[in-house]
This record gives structure tokens, C-alpha cells and sequence, in this order.
């Protein structure tokens, strides 16, 4: 088939037309930007790209079907065109997926508000160094395993990061009722996407959705610590496995320990110790999305019927030999995600995905205690369609309390929102100087890095960790910071009569 993707340069749909590509189909796309190194990895992948919408030129191209990006509203003129005049086939992104990626696999579909990402590479990660072939697609730039999408065997699973967000302009169920789960993974579930759900139960709604397409012979692997998951409706047409701190999870993580070297933990299968994992990625919560990652990849392999409970260990017959969790200690991450820019004795730079005020507090928290006697300065972009808004005031006022010295950047498309209903940056900023926080903003992005550059020049006595919470460019700041400081960063930070050793 001739496929057009419409809206290719996204890390989802670039990465989807790289697995229709490797299906050996003619693919090729058009968006508004298509930027490294996305661009790259499709023009060598043999994808013909085209910079902006033309209703003439899609016409001229004559594809087959026409796969209609998440991004894509109405208004865009190949839309238009192709409402007008419904000279191809068009479908959804996931949709496509189900139909030309999915069918006839033994899916694991990764769900929750946090750590979607992560725990879908964690998942393929750990299939790979245990000998298997997963096919699977991850919504970010991992760097493990070393590509974002994989068609993978036949015979082994696929591993998908599903949203609860919305499908299509056309098509307003959530991302992941579409992805036939033999596997779903709930990391978490909060409010969030405020400008499509209503309220939490609005959320839960969607993700009982996901459960009630999962199989007899399929199983739900849970966060058994979280209490709106736990507050679903009964899920006993299959089976769950329920990971976490508590004793009433089948899979217990113990012992959990954090410090500058890394972090810490052991994981136990039905009250058998399973594993003992030292790795380098931060904070409780990582942990978890790596106990949620190995207890999917587990099961898949697993031959267990219908109506049988998970086995106890060890894994022989059923389960087959039990999943090596050893890889994991040199497990790299995704990028994005408490990624480590600038490492020097006196400066550590950290950007970070995170958008929801529990991300961020967590991340922050994982921050203190992996760099104690730190100066930490958090600079947070208001860009996501939840964020903008004052929905979660009080949450992101907590969150951003565990930091010393607090920059707020200004609402992204501030004019789409009543003033009342916009992230009240004065209010956070009081709130905060309560906790004994200082907080500032300004009036653009640029005149926010002014302000993080003087701040942390000021500072004389303690060396500095700025962390950049956004999910989306911060108008180039990061960059900018980073580019400030320099390889000699650490020169550029530290006092020059200081002779102390952080």
C-alpha cells in the first residue's frame, strides 16, 4: 500500500510510519516542521517527506490511505480537502495500528498517567537482553533499547505506550481502546488532560474501558499501591497481578535506597525473592516502572491458562526460566526524562518531561536525595493542556515546594484560556514563599533564563542543580542555559575563593 502520513514528524507518527515502512509498505508524509532527528532516521528509512500542508500536492500523491495525526484539526487544509472531497481512505493513527502493526500479536499495552514511556522501553528492554524479539513502539527517544519502534517476531510480543488521550479529531476514544491488549499495564491513574475529562471518574472511565477488552487468558498487572486504580470496578473476568509497596501486591518492592551513585531495591514473586536491582535511574518511582515493566515481560512469556492463578516461583514449566533482571544495571533511560545534561562537581543540569504536578514533586524529591547539599532551582514550562490551566493550583503548589528557588515560565497559548481559568503564577508564587521558597516569573521564556543565569551565578556557598520541567521546547532555554554554562560550567558556578568540596 501507498500510505500518507499526515503530521509525520511527531515521535509517534514518525515512528509508526518507520514500522509501516518495515512492513514493506510505500510510505510518505507531510508536517508543518520535520526536525532532527526525526527527519534523519525517516529519509534513511527511504520515507518521502514534505514540508507543510498543500491539497494539491496530497491529491497529486494518490495514497492509498491517509493516516490523520492526533495533532490535525479541522481547519488544516489537507483536512479540509480531504473532507471535501473524500478522494482517499483516512483513518486514525491508532487505528492504523490496530489494523497494520497490532492484529494477531499478543500485545502489552503500558497505561497510566505517569511513566508510560519509560516503562514501555523498560518492557521491550528487558525482553531483548532476555533473548526475545518484541515488536514495540515507544512515544519518546529512548536510548534503550537503541530505536523507538520495532516490527519484531511474530511469535513474541509487542510492547505499546497507550494514552488515554484522544484518537483523532474523528475519533474521541482514548488512544488505547484500540490496542487489543493481551497485557495492560496501569502504572497509576490521576486527573489529567483537562481539556478533554472532566474530573478523575471521567478518567477512571476510560481506563475500565481498557480493562474490559483484556482476555480470559490475558492479565492486568496493577499498581497496587494506587488508590484509584484500586477503586475500579471488579475486574474478575481476568486475572490481575498487582505490583508494589504493599503486602497486598503479588509483586513487592523492598528495601528501596537512593543516593548520589544510584538507587536501590529488591523485588519479590509470591513472597520469593526474585531479584536484588542496583541501577542508576532515580527515585521510587522509576522503581516501580521497572517492577511494572518485568512483571509484564514475565508474564508474556508465561503458557498459563485461563482461570489459572500466576504461578509461584521458581519459573520452570509454565513460566519457563525466569526473566533476568541483571540488564537493568545498565539500563540508560529515555531521553527527556531526568536526563543529566551538565554533570560537574559544582552544576548538575537536568531537563525533564515532567508536566503533572505528581511528576514533578516525585522527580524533585528524587533530586534532593540523590544530590544532597544541592542548591536546586526548578524552572517549569505551564505548556500542557492540563498545566495551563488552574485546575491543579494546589497540587503544583506542593510539588514545587520541594525545591529552594522556584521560575515560572509563562502560560503556552495563554490567549485560548479565560484569564480566570489560566495557571496563576502570583498565586504559586505567594503559596510558596510560605514554605520558605523563593519563586519568580517573567514576562517571556528569555527573561526567565536571564534570571535562572544571575541566580545561580549569586550563589556562592553550595553548588547548584537546575532541573527544566517541560514537555515541550521552553522556547529553547534549556539549550540556551546549557550552552551558558558551557564545558566549563563548573568554573562558571563555583566562587572562585571557594575551597569547599560538595
Amino acid at each position: 500500500m501507498r500510505i500518507y502520513f499526515m503530521g509525520i514528524g511527531g515521535t509517534a507518527m514518525g515512528n509508526a510510519a518507520l514500522l509501516a515502512r518495515a512492513n514493506g509498505h510505500l510510505v510518505l508524509g507531510a508536517d508543518a516542521g520535520i526536525y532532527p532527528p526525526m527527519s534523519a532516521v525517516l529519509a534513511e528509512a527511504g520515507i518521502e517527506l514534505h514540508e507543510g500542508y498543500d491539497p494539491t500536492r496530497l491529491e497529486r500523491l494518490r495514497p492509498d490511505l491517509v493516516v490523520v495525526g492526533n495533532a490535525m484539526s479541522r481547519g488544516n487544509p489537507e483536512v479540509e480537502w480531504l473532507l471535501d472531497t473524500r478522494a482517499f481512505a483516512f483513518t486514525s493513527l491508532p487505528a492504523f495500528l490496530a489494523d497494520f502493526v497490532l492484529k494477531g500479536r499478543k500485545n502489552i499495552v503500558i497505561a497510566g498517567t505517569h511513566g508510560k514511556t519509560t516503562t514501555t522501553a523498560l518492557t521491550a528492554f528487558l525482553l531483548r537482553e532476555n533473548g526475545r524479539d518484541p515488536g514495540f513502539l515507544i512515544g519518546g527517544v529512548p536510548q534503550d533499547p537503541p530505536m523507538g519502534s520495532h516490527l519484531g517476531s511474530a511469535g513474541d510480543p509487542f510492547v505499546i505506550e497507550g494514552d488515554e488521550y484522544d484518537s483523532a479529531f474523528f475519533d474521541k476514544r482514548s488512544k488505547f481502546i484500540h490496542y487489543a491488549p493481551h497485557i495492560a499495564v496501569l502504572n497509576n491513574l490521576e486527573f489529567d488532560h483537562a481539556d478533554i475529562f472532566r474530573d478523575v471518574e471521567d478518567v477512571k472511565r476510560t481506563f475500565f474501558h481498557l480493562t474490559r477488552i483484556v482476555p480470559r487468558n490475558g492479565w492486568i498487572v496493577l499498581n497496587g499501591d494506587d488508590a484509584n486504580l484500586a477503586s475500579l470496578a471488579s475486574l474478575g473476568w481476568t486475572r490481575v497481578v498487582r505490583v508494589g509497596l504493599g503486602e497486598n501486591c503479588e509483586v513487592r518492592i523492598t528495601d528501596f535506597a537512593e543516593t548520589p551513585e544510584g538507587a536501590g531495591f529488591s523485588l519479590a514473586w509470591n513472597g520469593e525473592v526474585w531479584a536484588d536491582v542496583h541501577w542508576t535511574q532515580p527515585g521510587l518511582f522509576n522503581a516501580r516502572n521497572a517492577a511494572m515493566a518485568a512483571t509484564a515481560a514475565q508474564l508474556s512469556l508465561a503458557a498459563v491458562p485461563a482461570g489459572e492463578p500466576m504461578p509461584n516461583l521458581p519459573y520452570y514449566g509454565k513460566m519457563g526460566a525466569a526473566l533476568d533482571l541483571a540488564p537493568l544495571a545498565r539500563y540508560r533511560g529515555v531521553k527527556r526524562r531526568q536526563e543529566l545534561l551538565i554533570n560537574t562537581p559544582w552544576l548538575k543540569v537536568v531537563e525533564d518531561f515532567g508536566h503533572h504536578p505528581t511528576a514533578v514533586g516525585e522527580t524533585l524529591a528524587s533530586l534532593r536525595a540523590r544530590f544532597p547539599g544541592h542548591v536546586i532551582h526548578a524552572a517549569f514550562e505551564p505548556r500542557s493542556n492540563t498545566s495551563r490551566r488552574k485546575v491543579m493550583q494546589g497540587a503544583f503548589m506542593r510539588a514545587l515546594a520541594n525545591a529552594d528557588e522556584v521560575y515560572l515560565g509563562p502560560v503556552a497559548r495563554a490567549h485560548l484560556l479565560k484569564p480566570d481559568e489560566r495557571f496563576d503564577h502570583e498565586a504559586i508564587i505567594e503559596h510558596l514563599a510560605t514554605q520558605g521558597v523563593h519563586g519568580c516569573t517573567a514576562p517571556s521564556n528569555a527573561g526567565l533564563l536571564e534570571k535562572i543565569i544571575a541566580n545561580t551565578r549569586a550563589e556562592t556557598a553550595k553548588p547548584q542543580l537546575v532541573v527544566f520541567f517541560t514537555n515541550g521546547s521552553f522556547d529553547g532555554i534549556i539549550t540556551g542555559f546549557v550552552r551558558q554554562a558551557g564545558s566549563g560550567s563548573s568554573e562558571t558556578i563555583r566562587p572562585v575563593n571557594s575551597t569547599e568540596t560538595p
